[in-house]
């Protein structure tokens, strides 16, 4: 539901300019604003009220707005006001005469006698007095008066008091015993009017005073009011032979129109030259005066105020025609709006060459044109048909189908335009072609990664494909740079393999052209000549990169081609071709040693094994003699040295053996005299292990550290059988690698039965 737009200004008049029609004028204030209103005769500010008359006897007072308001689309209205009456009176007539607010076509202007109630005769409009003297018994009353006519009954009188014109007066009934309109307080008044739906002569009147409904029933315009639309809203009074003082305050006076945005709607418009007239709708410029149409009612008035029953298909001819516009809004209080105009002035309508430019993009021959974008008309709603010449026009064959996307090289085509009401005219369109970008293919060449040799870090940004200023963008394909999908958003560091992007170059215009730039991964230069080299441990050696680098720099801090005195380790260097540089890895390992695995010793027969290392081996028992083979013959009993080293000569392997004092024979008879094989010398040494052997290679005997490494000639506690026995022993030397030694052997065993 929309709401009365009451606009607060201290009695301001507010000239409607179409923008804005709801208002209220007031007279509020202290002291009171009368901005917008006029005081005639004796009417004067008096802090918060106007004073129309002082209590003195032939006295005058006006207050009336001073532009005349048009109700003739207002069909409600309303009034507010306080009055108060008072004062000392007259000895003769006491006090008196009244008030009257009113609406009036020609108010007051000069003095009107006491019984008038400041009005004169003649006056027409609505008129509400508000009696205090009775003249005919010339007694106090409190009356209220209502005409709405011509004050001039009975003729030239102006006191409406004995006005009785039938449907245009009210005269209410004494109120002075329940609502007297004299004392000291002030009386609160309200006036509501509504024109009738189905008379514009007729207006419903309701009075309410201090809340107490006194009038309410319909008046019917007479005399001079008749057809009335035009008038000024006041008040006045008089005293005449009485006195009295007559004040009023707080009015406020509701005037509200339907709010337009706009009074006149100038639309173009044109004839049809074969008829001399065209039709408009006029119901399309709604949107124009007011932003939700559907809400409102809209009447047209042609020329004389004659309605026009059908807006959707208006005919005018040609001069210029004014149309009338009525809004109104059946679901507020709000007046109807007969301010809005549409002016209707044919002219000729001519269409607007135009000149339309586009991209040749990636010098494709021609450019996409959206000939629907081209400003032909500048009439709202025209339509236009394109063509590409004017024999297909004039014959109305070949329409250009896709005007929207129209795919051309420079050239000229026409289109015929129409506006909403039927006129025609034919324009021109010239197709022009922007200056193509000028684009160039580019190679890049970066280093390959180290991390990953198959790709470089490229820079984009650094090739050059165009001399022209414009904007480039980078992407992975062809494609994507033609639909501009996938674009490359870190150009300044894109890694890549060998292949290929695509730059857009895009300058001023928004035209583009697509560049290709080829990428080629340098690869990695290694030297030829260094390899991995193995030394013995306590040597060095030297480290050499080869020639043909721009430049060496080694881990060691060296910048020469090669390095000396090398030891085991690793090295690198960064060797360097162009602006490329590569690391190279090279490891110096310390040559293995050899490990003498097994030593066996058969009497003075010793056999090294060897495992590791380099071969072939060199064998040595003194460490400067050396031969090739493993067999040492004739080795001397007790502790002897064994010397191995591999092919690299590095420093010899060395191990302590023990070549054991052997007896071949014993005789166990307990005669103390080589009555057993005794091997506890060697008891320190680790895993020592003593076995005999018959004949036939069976076990006959284990010494170890329980029988002290000792073998007396029994087995199982039963002297064997004399003959000969094989033994051997086993032991793993006390060095660092416990090497094993197996001695072997036979012994005679003699026992006497």
């Amino acid at each position: 539901m929309k709401k009365l737009l009451f606009y607060y200004f201290s009695i301001i008049f507010v000239c409607l300019t179409g923008k804005l029609s709801a208002q209220t004028y007031q007279l509020v204030g202290n002291p009171v604003n009368i901005t917008g209103w006029d005081l005639v005769s004796n009417a004067s500010v008096s802090g918060d009220f106007i004073q129309l008359t002082q209590d003195i006897g032939n006295q005058f007072g006006v207050v009336k707005l001073s532009t005349p308001i048009n109700l003739k689309y207002c069909d409600k209205w309303k009034v507010e006001f306080d009055f108060r009456i008072d004062g000392n009176g007259t000895t003769q007539f006491g006090r008196g005469d009244g008030f009257t607010f009113w609406y009036l076509s020609n108010p007051p202007t000069g003095f009107t006698s006491g019984g008038g109630l400041g009005i004169p005769a003649n006056a027409n409009g609505l008129m509400v007095g508000f009696d205090i003297f009775n003249n005919t018994t010339e007694g106090q009353m409190s009356k209220i008066h209502v005409l709405y006519g011509t004050n001039n009954l009975p003729v030239g009188n102006n006191n409406i008091e004995y006005n009785t014109t039938a449907g245009s007066t009210f005269h209410s009934a004494d109120l002075n015993p329940t609502q007297p309109f004299v004392g000291s307080t002030y009386k609160h008044v309200i006036v509501n009017g509504e024109m009738d739906p189905t008379n514009t002569n007729i207006w419903n009147i309701k009075i309410q005073l201090d809340g107490v409904l006194i009038v309410d029933q319909p008046f019917t315009a007479s005399g001079g009011a008749i057809g009335m639309t035009t008038g000024y809203f006041g008040f006045s009074a008089a005293t005449g032979g009485a006195s009295a003082r007559h004040s009023i305050k707080n009015a406020k006076i509701y005037i509200d129109k339907v709010p337009i945005l706009t009074n006149t709607v100038t639309p173009f418009v044109c004839v049809n030259p074969a008829t001399g007239n065209g039709t408009v709708d006029l119901t399309s410029f709604q949107n124009q005066f007011v932003t939700n149409p559907a809400n409102y009612v809209f009447t047209y008035l042609g020329p004389g105020g004659v309605p026009i029953t059908n807006p959707t298909n208006y005919q005018y001819s040609t001069g210029t025609t004014n149309v009338t516009v009525i809004v109104k809004d059946p679901s507020s209080t709000l007046c109807d709006n007969g301010d809005g105009k549409i002016v209707l002035t044919p002219t000729p309508f001519a269409a607007s060459d135009v000149t339309l430019t586009g991209c040749n993009n990636n010098n494709a021959g021609g450019a996409i044109f959206d000939l629907t974008a081209a400003a032909l008309s500048s009439v709202p709603g025209s339509t236009s048909v394109f063509y590409n010449t004017m024999f297909d026009l004039n014959n109305h064959i070949n329409p250009i189908t896709n005007p929207s996307a129209y795919l051309s090289p420079a050239a000229t085509i026409f289109a015929q335009v129409t506006t909403p009401l039927g006129c025609t005219d034919v324009a021109q369109i010239t197709l022009a072609l922007f200056p193509v970008v000028e684009v160039q293919e580019a190679t890049l060449r970066s280093c390959a990664i180290e991390t990953k040799p198959s790709t470089a870090l490229f820079n984009l940004t650094t090739a050059t494909v165009t001399s022209q200023t414009a904007t480039k963008k980078y992407y992975p394909s062809l494609a994507d740079a033609q639909n501009g999908t996938n674009e490359i958003l870190t150009p300044i560091t894109y890694i890549s393999p060998n292949g290929v992007i695509y730059i857009k170059v895009i300058n001023g215009n928004g035209c583009y052209a697509i560049a290709k730039v080829n990428l080629i991964v340098i690869p990695q230069v290694f030297s030829n000549t260094l390899e991995d080299k193995i030394i013995c441990m306590e040597d060095n050696t030297t480290l050499d990169a080869g020639p043909g680098f721009t430049s060496y720099q080694w881990s060691t801090g060296a910048t020469t081609q090669t390095i000396t005195n090398v030891t085991v380790g690793t090295y690198w260097v960064k060797l360097k071709t162009g602006d490329c540089v590569t690391t190279q890895t090279v490891k110096v390992y310390a040559a293995d040693q050899p490990v003498i695995t097994a030593v066996d010793i058969s009497n003075t027969t010793v056999t090294v094994y060897v495992n590791g290392g380099t071969p072939p081996y060199k064998y040595s028992m003194d460490g400067i003699k050396w031969q090739n083979s493993n067999v040492f013959k004739n080795v001397p009993r007790g502790d002897n040295h064994i010397f191995v080293k591999d092919a690299y000569d590095c420093d010899p392997i060395d191990i302590t053996i023990v070549v054991p004092n052997i007896i071949n024979v014993i005789t166990p008879n307990g005669d103390g005299i080589n009555d057993v094989i005794d091997y506890s010398a060697l008891a320190g040494k680790q895993n020592l292990v003593f076995n005999i052997f018959d004949r036939y290679g069976a076990k006959i005997h284990q010494a170890d550290k329980s029988t002290k490494y000792k073998w007396d000639g029994t087995a199982g506690g039963r002297k064997v059988p004399t003959g000969s026995y094989w033994y051997s022993v086993s032991w793993n030397e006390n060095d660092k690698k416990n090497t094993p030694i197996k001695y072997s052997g036979w012994i005679l065993v003699k026992n006497r039965d």
